[in-house]
Formats: structure tokens, C-alpha cells, sequence
């Protein structure tokens, strides 16, 4: 694609990075097959195509406007259309330029000033914990819209001390996860556990995509640099040898800290170092699943052949519990932006999971963060779809590995959906009871 960048533009490092990225588009069109939102749609404007070409012309010196705001608003930043472009276009870094600039020179209605503020704020408050359990208290009385957007409360469970393992990592802390559903990173603890990995907890923050996503990008580059501040002396000493991520959505942002700092002379190098210790859950998992699937087979050979088990031959060896049959929706930051989806599936398969196909798997669910309250309308398309998508499956439990899909995932089906981490450590913990 030919540009003329503006002059108030090109000299500049996001005009330069932007011309870069619009000149590899071609207009082939492969990315309006794959886009959640075209599908919905069906705007060429509300296309990764469209909103090129609306960025582009911006770049060139046209105003942009309100419609402009709203096109780019509604992408879902899933990069489906990263993984089908054939020529390589780093839509997203594009995305990110255009609506900083946007945001910068289009006033926003104060109505949507103000739910955007409040997501912000309140989702990286102290106080969103006890709004939460008390949310979770009067469920009953609150609207249905915001009863779907509230799961139910279920017990961590209590945790090992897992200070004496030798190999140690970090678990990022997140914002609403811990509060929201603490099963996860406590699932998490045990399972890294059983492999004898030990676990650093509650270090760090918001990884900075709430803040970044929501037209406060310096705020997410405090939030970048205070999580480096606060992992550094451990990755700095050796005292660790992973920072692991069980939500792919942080994963996706953290991984992207040597990117949006690369500029900055203080960060550049100890991001790029930190990026380089990122990794999903599943990473740290895989290379043990002849371990676990051995520890589960064993429990069935002694508990005998009950609910859940069978003479199902294992990769780690003798008995196992029979499959359990499974739907598995990857996130698109685990399989678009982390490129993540096939070594998780494969895991799953090493530990027992009969995963079940169904059409669709590379679309969006429709969370996305703080889409599914800012375009709700779209976002419950999605979440429709996937959800008519899995139904043919008859699974008996929807597995996916981001806190906002299962959540979202959940508000619309009555089948369990659980971060893979939970199940395995629920079936571990049946293991040693049996």
C-alpha cells in the first residue's frame, strides 16, 4: 500500500512504525473473513481492512471524527486477522497508534468518558474485591445484565508451601482475577506443585491492558514499569526461573512490554530481558504431562472403575481415567496473539482430555475485557455464536485458559466452564483421595 504520511506524522517513531505496517497491507481482503466483528456486521469500515484505511487516511492529514472513533472502538483486538494476513501486517501495533491519536483529537461524549473512567478505576481499585463479594451477596436483586457479568463464589482452597522447591517461579497478580475467580491462580499453586515447582505470589499488578485499552496508554506504561520494578530483583538475582501467566490476556500484554517500551532508556532492556522469562501456564505444564497423566493412573488403578474412570492406556503409563469429553475455546490471546492454541490442545490430550471439535474455534467469544460492557450488543452476538457453536458437542465441560472468556462463556450456557488449570487440579485432587 502506497502513503504520504502526513509531515505532522512522519518524523515521528509511531508515524514511522505505522508507515512501516500500512506499506506491508496489500487490501487483499483475507483478514474481513476471519473478523469477529465483520461477521457481525458486516461494515467493510468495521474490518481490519476499514479501519486501516481509516488510520491511513488520518496519518495523511484527515480529521477524524466520531464515526472514526466508533469503527476503531469496536475492535475487538482479537488478531484474528494477524493470523490469516498473508503478508504480515502488524495490525494491532496499528490499531494502538490510531487510537491513541483519535483519542487525542476527537472529544468523547461525557457519558462514555465517564463508564470508560469508572472501568478504569474500578477495576484496578483496592475496593473492587469487597464490591465484588458484596455484589455476590445480593445477586438476587441486581439487574440480570449485571447478574450474568457476576460469577458465583467458590472456595480457593487451601494452598502448599512450596518455599523449599528449588525451582521457583512468579505469578503475575493481576487486577480482577485473584478477587473475581481465585480458584485459578490457587489451582495453579497446586498443580506447579505436584510437579515441584514452587510459586512466588502477588507480585506485581495489573499487567496494564485495562488501562491501555481504555484511551490511557501513559497510565498503562506506569503500570508496565512498576511490574518490572517489582519482578526485577528476583529475575535480577536468579531467584526465579519463569514469570508465569494463567490468564492469556495478561500473558498476551506482558509479552508485549519490550514493544511498547523499547523507547524508553531506563525499561528497553530490562523489558526485553522480563518478556524473554514470560510464560503461559501451559508452557510450564507441558513438558510434565507424562508425570501428572502417571499420577491420575495410578489413582485408578487404586480407586478401582468408578465415575470418570476406565482402562484408557496413558502416555504415562498403565491405568487412566477415561478422557474426559471437553470443549476447549482458546482465547484469541492465546492463539493470535501468543500463537499458544496447539501446544495447549496438546496438552490437554496428554492429560486426558477427549476434546471435541466444533466450527468457529478461531472466532472471538465476544469478552475482550471491557468489551463485552462497552459494546454489549456485539459482544452477546459472540458469545451466542460460540456458545451454538460448542452446543453439537455435547461436552461435558468448556475448558479455556482467559478469566473474561470463561466468565462470559458462563453467562450464557449451564455447562461448567473452568480454566484448564482448575479441572486438572480437581482431578488431581481426586487422585489422591482415591
Amino acid at each position: 500500500m502506497q502513503t504520504q504520511i502526513a509531515s505532522w506524522a512522519r518524523d515521528t517513531d509511531f508515524g514511522r512504525e505505522a508507515d512501516a505496517i500500512l506499506r506491508r497491507c496489500v487490501h487483499c481482503g483475507f483478514c474481513t473473513a476471519t473478523c469477529p466483528t465483520y461477521q457481525v456486521l458486516g461494515d467493510e469500515l468495521d474490518s481490519p481492512r476499514g479501519r486501516i484505511y481509516l488510520i491511513k487516511q488520518m496519518l495523511e492529514g484527515a480529521e477524524p471524527g466520531p464515526s472514526t472513533q466508533m469503527h476503531l472502538d469496536r475492535c475487538l483486538t482479537c488478531r484474528n486477522c494477524e493470523t490469516t494476513c498473508p503478508s504480515g501486517v502488524q495490525y494491532g501495533h496499528l490499531l494502538d497508534i490510531g487510537r491513541n491519536l483519535v483519542e487525542q483529537r476527537v472529544p468523547r461524549p461525557w457519558r462514555q468518558r465517564l463508564k470508560r473512567a469508572l472501568l478504569r478505576k474500578g477495576l484496578n481499585s483496592p475496593l473492587f474485591a469487597p464490591a465484588l463479594r458484596l455484589g455476590q451477596a445480593l445477586r438476587g436483586m441486581l439487574p440480570e445484565a449485571l447478574q450474568r457479568k457476576l460469577p458465583r463464589h467458590r472456595a480457593a482452597g487451601a494452598l502448599p508451601d512450596t518455599r523449599s522447591h528449588p525451582r521457583q517461579v512468579l505469578l503475575l497478580a493481576g487486577c480482577v482475577q485473584p478477587a473475581l475467580m481465585p480458584t485459578i491462580d490457587a489451582a495453579t499453586v497446586r498443580v506447579l506443585d505436584a510437579i515441584g515447582i514452587g510459586t512466588r505470589l502477588g507480585v506485581g499488578g495489573c499487567c496494564g491492558a485495562v488501562n491501555f485499552h481504555l484511551d490511557d496508554q501513559q497510565a498503562a506504561l506506569r503500570q508496565m514499569r512498576a511490574n518490572i520494578d517489582a519482578w526485577w530483583p528476583a529475575v535480577r538475582d536468579g531467584e526465579v526461573e519463569a514469570i508465569v501467566m494463567n490468564a492469556s490476556g495478561c500473558g498476551a500484554m506482558v509479552k508485549e512490554y519490550a514493544h511498547h517500551l523499547r523507547h524508553d532508556p531506563q525499561y528497553a532492556d530490562r523489558a526485553a530481558r522480563i518478556v524473554a522469562l514470560v510464560r503461559d501456564v501451559s508452557e510450564i505444564v507441558a513438558p510434565h504431562a507424562a508425570q501428572l497423566r502417571a499420577r491420575l493412573a495410578r489413582a485408578a488403578r487404586v480407586g478401582g472403575a468408578g465415575k470418570g474412570e476406565g482402562k484408557d492406556e496413558g502416555k504415562g503409563g498403565g491405568e487412566a481415567h477415561a478422557p474426559v469429553r471437553a470443549a476447549f475455546h482458546p482465547p484469541c490471546t492465546l492463539q493470535h496473539w501468543q500463537a499458544l492454541r496447539p501446544r495447549t490442545e496438546a496438552l490437554l490430550a496428554d492429560l486426558g482430555y477427549e476434546l471435541q471439535p466444533f466450527s468457529e474455534a478461531h472466532l472471538c467469544c465476544g469478552s475482550a475485557g471491557t468489551y463485552s460492557v462497552l459494546n454489549p450488543d456485539i459482544s452477546l452476538s459472540l458469545r451466542d455464536r460460540k456458545l451454538a457453536a460448542v452446543a453439537p458437542t455435547q461436552a461435558d465441560i468448556i475448558l479455556s485458559s482467559n478469566v473474561g472468556c470463561i466468565g462470559h462463556l458462563q453467562s450464557g450456557t449451564a455447562t461448567p466452564v473452568r480454566h484448564w488449570i482448575e479441572s486438572l487440579d480437581e482431578r488431581l485432587a481426586e487422585a489422591r483421595t482415591s
